[in-house]
């Protein structure tokens, strides 16, 4: 986006040296083209770093940015908003150093628009995706335009693992649906890496059949740990306590069970030997064990 415009206007049209880039440009007419180009890239940078609207960016005045603050930020006009809500929109510190540098070096006025974006910024896009290489339609046949850069400001958010809520309010939006079901491409989240945040369920060893194995994470584990007692004695493990029980051994005989979910009240199940659960530490065995 930054360099096709003075690429295009040195292409040649016509004649034995077509579509070399050898046109002679006037000095004037080249910075012309540079500062249009840097004009460009930079409206797209800010659509997909705040995920404005299109209509939002064209009435933006510099005086609607606060670029020294941190964090920094610019503010919307209720009536150039599609909401008529009037809303500010936090802005990166990269973003924003390239917004202050842009106002100084263009000698930009309060109240002067931010940028001059053109109308025909849709046709222009579609050049500029040309000329990178990005195809205008992907393999579902959903066609890539300017405002898509506001649904990879959504998509983003999601994949660095920005809280729902938190990307809800950064898209501006009413409905959370809305953020997570039309803003959010669901091929791009890395389901794969968000499973290694999942807490560790290592298994039990099992070369001592008569210890009771609870499979829960450290974090998780019930605070409770039972004690060596008399066989016989009961200990209850309530709805909210539940776990699955691998097995046990007791003394007069092997005897395997597994405690499933009860509807119907406490499971309970004879202790046999001294048992460890998390990293609790060893305690007396009491009738019940609440969360």
């Amino acid at each position: 986006a930054a360099s096709r415009p003075l690429a295009d206007a040195r292409t040649v049209r016509r004649g034995e040296r077509k579509g070399a880039l050898t046109a002679d440009l006037k000095p004037v007419t080249v910075k012309r083209l540079e500062w249009l180009g840097r004009e460009r890239a930079l409206i797209y940078k800010t659509l997909v770093l705040t995920g404005l609207r299109k209509g939002e960016l064209t009435t933006l005045t510099v005086s609607r940015l606060e670029l020294d603050t941190a964090p920094a930020r610019l503010h919307l006009e209720a009536g150039n908003e599609k909401n008529r809500e009037g809303n500010t929109v936090a802005v990166r510190d990269d973003l924003a150093a390239d917004l202050a540098k842009w106002i100084a070096d263009t000698n930009r006025k309060p109240a002067d628009l931010l940028f001059i974006v053109p109308r025909d910024l849709r046709k222009i896009f579609d050049l500029d995706l040309k000329a990178a290489g990005i195809a205008k339609r992907d393999d579902r046949k959903r066609t890539l335009d300017v405002h898509a850069l506001r649904h990879t400001f959504g998509t983003l958010l999601s994949v660095n693992g920005v809280a729902p809520r938190t990307a809800q309010a950064a898209m501006r939006h009413a409905d959370l649906k809305m953020t997570m079901n039309t803003y959010t491409d669901p091929r791009l989240l890395n389901v794969a890496d968000a499973l290694k945040s999942l807490p560790a369920l290592p298994l039990p060893s099992a070369s001592d059949p008569r210890r009771l194995a609870l499979t829960l994470a450290p974090e998780l584990a019930l605070p409770l740990a039972l004690a060596p007692v008399q066989t016989g004695h009961l200990g209850a493990l309530t709805d909210h306590d539940q776990a699955t029980v691998l097995g046990w051994e007791g003394k007069e005989g092997t005897e395997r069970k597994s405690l499933v979910d009860n509807e119907k009240g406490s499971v309970t199940f004879p202790v046999i030997e001294p048992y460890r659960v998390g990293a609790t530490g060893i305690e007396p065995v009491t009738p019940s064990v609440s969360c």
